[in-house]
């Protein structure tokens, strides 16, 4: 048994779905079901609010604009609230008892929206919403980066956005097509197999050996790299060794005491780290890649085309999940900055084809070629999925020094929700007073910023161990 235990551990690939790996990726794939969650309580809004403001419409009430704006606003706020909520107990009680607490905000979200009998019902059922999503911005990605080996942690990390992506566009199709009360009951049904199937899954070793609970940690670190419970640590060199390593990295990060002290945040490392992450989320948000997704229609209309923008919504959810799944393929091969560049790049030169053909394209070419903003806006969608959506956080985890990880991730969360919030309440103003070309132009600014930024000071975090 142990010579075939060694032949485990001696084997190598990138693939994620090679044997050695199995249990780091069932866990990443059950964390991500709350991620799907979140994604379909995402895309269910926008087709719900058309059908709340029309009377003939289930619930009994319909909804004007400031309401609307308010259930928008709302979700922003539950996620700041999540995200420093979380930010504080994931060390406080461990990654597992947080994970188990994700589910509750959006449970109870569901049951709200289905006995609604006024806006209020969803006003607090879009703050719980938010909650949610912004504790597992915090929570998932501290997971997975601590459970999963260095050679496929992108992947698995990665799975973030794609879930993300197929929960938001099967929001919008379950929205659309089922009955008001319909979507809570199949709905509720995902964090609910969510809260079952994260009973099987350990602590991560990590946070065990800051707790000291050494022997829990050690077969917290051989269930992630599946090895048999019957195999004894002392047995197997390849596993005494990495144990033992990431142990001594532990211990020697947490030093004497465990609680952080103000020169953990204000030392180089650290602010250069907190600084790249304030960058990207701010790339994240004020480059449009969220907005645009929120304001699709809007858009749509002020370039004249006459297609559908129901079929458009499903065309760039289509074309976005394609996006995370190539960033899954290749982000352990090419790294990070260069999926970063090519995101950044590509969508400033996406933006600039889009903002000309607004401002200077005739009549006559927008009749003759009203397929052309979808396309362009399909390049859009695509290089902002490769790395500006899917790639942000993952670089921010493994940015951050080991010490700081759990509050720096944390707050780097806080302030996304706070570029959310900002971006979804400018740009539609800024469409309006500015025009969408020069609104096109200026988020091509912001992603030149980014491309430069990346280029000139990220440093490449593939293959990073975490533990260091």
């Amino acid at each position: 048994m142990v010579v075939v235990a060694k032949d485990l551990m001696s084997r190598k690939s990138l693939s994620i779905l090679n044997i050695n790996y199995r249990y780091q990726l069932f866990a990443a794939l059950t964390v991500q079901l709350i991620t799907f969650t979140h994604g379909i309580s995402t895309g269910w809004l926008s087709p719900t609010l058309f059908h709340l403001q029309n009377d003939h419409t289930s619930p009994d009430f319909t909804l004007t604009v400031t309401e609307i704006s308010w259930i928008g606003s709302l979700f922003g706020l539950g996620s700041l609230l999540g995200n420093i909520m979380f930010g504080v107990l994931l060390d406080r009680i461990g990654r597992k008892w947080c994970m188990y607490m994700l589910a509750l905000p959006v449970i109870c979200a569901w049951f709200l929206i289905y006995f609604a009998k006024t806006h209020v019902y969803l006003y607090v059922a879009r703050f719980l919403i938010g909650i949610t999503g912004g504790g597992n911005y915090v929570v998932v990605p501290i997971f997975i980066s601590e459970i999963a080996d260095p050679s496929i942690r992108g992947a698995l990390s990665s799975m973030a956005m794609l879930m993300l992506s197929f929960g938001i566009l099967a929001g919008y199709i379950m929205s659309t097509y089922l009955d008001y009360y319909v979507n809570p009951f199949i709905i509720v049904i995902f964090p609910l197999l969510y809260l079952i199937a994260v009973t099987q899954f350990p602590e991560t070793p990590q946070h065990l050996l800051r707790k000291h609970k050494i022997s829990d940690a050690r077969e917290s670190f051989k269930f992630y790299r599946n090895m048999p419970k019957t195999i004894e640590a002392n047995s197997l060199p390849e596993l005494r060794t990495a144990f033992e390593e990431l142990k001594d990295n532990i211990l020697k990060a947490n030093g004497k005491s465990e609680k952080l002290q103000v020169d953990d945040f204000f030392n180089k490392e650290a602010l250069r780290a907190f600084f790249t992450a304030i960058m990207l989320v701010s790339l994240n948000q004020l480059s449009g890649s969220f907005a645009i997704v929120n304001y699709l229609s809007d858009i749509f209309a002020h370039t004249g085309t006459d297609i559908d923008p129901n079929t458009c919504t499903i065309i760039m959810g289509v074309v976005q999940i394609f996006g995370t799944c190539f960033s899954m393929i290749v982000v352990d091969r090419v790294g990070r900055k260069v999926l970063l560049l090519a995101s950044a790049g590509g969508t400033a030169l996406s933006y600039t084809s889009f903002g000309i053909y607004v401002k200077f394209a005739s009549s006559e070419i927008k009749l003759q070629y009203n397929w052309l903003p979808l396309v362009i806006m399909t390049f859009v969608i695509f290089s902002t999925s490769i790395g500006l959506l899917a790639q942000v956080f993952t670089v921010i985890v493994e940015t951050l020094p080991i010490k700081v990880r759990s509050a720096g991730t944390s707050f780097s969360m806080a302030a996304l929700s706070c570029m959310v919030f900002v971006a979804l309440k400018l740009f539609p103003e800024l469409m309006e007073k500015y025009g969408l070309d020069n609104l096109m132009f200026g988020c091509t600014a912001i992603c030149v910023v980014g491309f430069l930024y990346v280029l000139i000071f990220l440093k490449e975090t593939k293959g990073k161990l975490l533990d260091k």
